[in-house]
This record gives structure tokens, C-alpha cells and sequence, in this order.
């Protein structure tokens, strides 16, 4: 079996006198798609924070290339290969679309310390930028201000800027969420292209049932803190107490006999 790209070992993170992610191990490969699912409550964007280093853990550990990154900041980890797309998104407000795409370009191509060097010597990567936009079908709206775009945009914004980045793990805490039904579908086409590549390992912390099952080839489910699932869909979705802590299904009784 392929090696991990990301694991969680144990990982554990307690707020005062409550354990908000408790104990969790889980491993994540190259071109899996694992989607973690849950009641509200239950840990799923604090398990997200944990492993891409916005909180740190109170216990435990998280692996990335088989190395322990659990000292390392959100940045530090970025810069390893994972990229991370939040509930609320993150983007420079007063810069148009194409400059927070292009900014992104840069930062990979040649760090943090050449972020603000001239464009006009730098075509290639004005180059990229533009392919980017054009995928995320942000390309007509390439001179607006990121502040000037509806939610939609702006998420699909965001996810041009993880891919401008070219992380190995792609993380997505509801990527869908506030978009219209006409947006959405954008957004899971890029995921699925993404996942086609074969070599991205993505995370997505997701409550719709039908995007889960069309895009995820693995379930963990978290259920106050704790992963009571980890498998297959089918099987996942199967088990009593994914029904009972996930979707509000009482286990069916068995049926009486009839004489």
C-alpha cells in the first residue's frame, strides 16, 4: 500500500475542561479522496485546524511525508504541500482577482521574499495566473476587487489561489457552502479534476450527502470529538451508529415474528 502523504496520530485538542478532537489517527494517500463527515459539533473543522496547523494540539501528533510536523506553523505546513480552503474565505479584499491568483503564482515560483517583485518581467507567470482563472471560470471577473465578488466567486477565488500554490493535500471545509445551485457544481467539477490527476490527496468536511458519495472514495466520521467510522461509502453509511450519530436514524428494530 502507498505510503501516507498525511496522518494524524492520536491527535487530541482540549478547550478548558472539553475534549473538542479526541484521540484521532487516521492516514490520507496520494489520489484519495476522503471525506469527513459528522453532526455539528462533532470536531470536523477543528480536526481540519489541527492538521493544517491553525490550532495546536494538546496531544498527539501529525505526519506529513512520514515526517512529525506537529511543531510547525499553518505556514510552515503550507510550505510542505498542504493547502487549506475555509468555511470563510481568505483573500486579499483590495487587490483584483488576477493579482491575489498571481501573488499565489509567485509565491511558489520563487517565495515569499520576491512576493512583490515587477510582473512586467515575469510572463510566465502572468501566464499561469491566467490559465488558473480561466479553469475556475473566474476569467471575465479577473479586474474586480475580490471584495466586489458574490460568495461563489469568491470561493472559487480561493480555490484558484490553493491551486496557483500546487499543494499535494488539498483541504476543503465545505466548499459549497452559500453557494447557489448553480455555482456549486463549479466548484466539485474542479475538485473531481483535481482528484483525476491521481496524485492530490484532497480532504473535504462536508455535510451534503450527495457531494460525499459522488466525490469521496473513503468516510471518517467524527461523532463528539471521536472517529467512530472510517471505510468505504457503502459501508460507512450502513453502520448503526454512523445512522444514529450522523444522519438522526434510530437503528431499525428487528421485525416481529408472525405465526
Amino acid at each position: 500500500m502507498t505510503a501516507p502523504v498525511l496522518e494524524t496520530r492520536d491527535l487530541t485538542v482540549r478547550f478548558g475542561g472539553h475534549v473538542a478532537v479526541d484521540r484521532v489517527s487516521a492516514a490520507f494517500r496520494p489520489g484519495e479522496c476522503v471525506a469527513i463527515v459528522g453532526p455539528n459539533g462533532a470536531g470536523k473543522t477543528t480536526y481540519f485546524n489541527l492538521m493544517s496547523g491553525q490550532l495546536p494540539a494538546s496531544s498527539g501528533s501529525v505526519w506529513l511525508d512520514g515526517v512529525d510536523v506537529t511543531a510547525l506553523s499553518a505556514a510552515g505546513r503550507a510550505q510542505r504541500g498542504i493547502g487549506r480552503a475555509f468555511q470563510i474565505t481568505n483573500l486579499f479584499a483590495n487587490l483584483s482577482v488576477a493579482e491575489n491568483v498571481r501573488l499565489a503564482v509567485q509565491a511558489r515560483a520563487k517565495g515569499a521574499a520576491a512576493l512583490f517583485s515587477r510582473w512586467s518581467s515575469h510572463q510566465d507567470w502572468i501566464d499561469a495566473a491566467e490559465k488558473i482563472l480561466v479553469e475556475v471560470n473566474l476569467h471575465d471577473r479577473r479586474l474586480a476587487t475580490a471584495a466586489a465578488l458574490p460568495h461563489g466567486d469568491k470561493r472559487k477565488l480561493e480555490v484558484a489561489i490553493m491551486m496557483a500554490l500546487e499543494p499535494r493535500v488539498f483541504m476543503f471545509d465545505e466548499p459549497t457552502a452559500g453557494m447557489s445551485a448553480e455555482e456549486a457544481p463549479v466548484i466539485l467539477d474542479l475538485i473531481r479534476r483535481l482528484k483525476a490527476q491521481g496524485d492530490k490527496t484532497i480532504l473535504l468536511v462536508e455535510h451534503k450527502m450527495d457531494v460525499v458519495r459522488s466525490l469521496a472514495d473513503r468516510i471518517i466520521v467524527l461523532h463528539n470529538g471521536q472517529c467512530v467510522a472510517d471505510g468505504k461509502p457503502a459501508e460507512v453509511m450502513a453502520l448503526s451508529v454512523v445512522q444514529e450519530a450522523y444522519l438522526g436514524v434510530a437503528a431499525p428494530e428487528p421485525e416481529a415474528a408472525h405465526g
